[in-house]
């Protein structure tokens, strides 16, 4: 690969293991690789997040989408674009596709709508690849959680609406967006994103 750079985004509904992935993926490509949140990773969002993940917090959808859209301003700008610039790969847990799905479908705010809030919220950045980790619904609320979770407290049919958009964001954008069956064990879903990613960048495989 280059010098420059490399934007990867992973996305999935609540519970599909796409977190984890991604930090085994940033300890797969050692210092050179940053891992991020969302939202997250600067102090501002970090507190926005305890807000929208916190159950007892009352939020309108707008709101919601708002709060989520500031956080990534923020973390674009005072986090990735730095990191960018010195030729790092930022490997994000969920970006821009999340709103999408979960704010501009599974809550009825419009796709359109959202994609111009937050492609001017992250200054039209987007990942150069994103990895959509795809599970069941069913099989993810089966695996339970360590804690509520405004999201994953919504329930089934909340969580297959997520699941539906993001199928249509795959199929919408089949140069960047790349699946990846999820409805495994974490090992060999690992291992799957490891080829999938080193092919992309160049990389050898060990």
């Amino acid at each position: 690969m280059t010098d420059g750079g490399y934007f990867i985004s992973f996305e999935g509904i609540d519970r599909s293991g796409k977190s984890t992935q991604a930090i085994v993926l940033a300890e797969e490509l050692g210092e050179r690789a940053l891992f991020v949140r969302e939202p997250g990773g600067t102090i501002f969002s970090e507190r926005v997040r305890g807000i929208l993940k916190d159950p007892e917090v009352p939020l309108s959808p707008r709101a919601e989408a708002l709060l989520f859209a500031a956080a990534r301003a923020d973390l674009v700008a005072s986090v990735i674009r730095p990191a960018l610039d010195e030729g790092r790969i930022v490997i994000a847990d969920r970006f821009i596709d999340s709103s999408l799905a979960y704010q501009g479908v599974a809550r009825g705010l419009g796709v359109d709508a959202i994609k111009t809030l937050n492609h001017w919220a992250a200054d039209t950045l987007m990942p150069n690849m994103t990895l959509l980790i795809e599970i069941d619904p069913a099989v993810a609320i089966s695996r339970g959680a360590e804690e509520h979770d405004r999201f994953e407290d919504e329930g089934e049919s909340f969580q297959r609406k997520v699941a539906e958009a993001y199928d249509q964001l795959a199929i919408d954008n089949p140069d960047r967006i790349i699946r990846v069956d999820g409805d495994r064990g974490p090992d060999d879903v690992a291992l799957d994103v490891r080829e999938i990613v080193f092919d992309r960048l160049g990389l050898t495989l060990a």
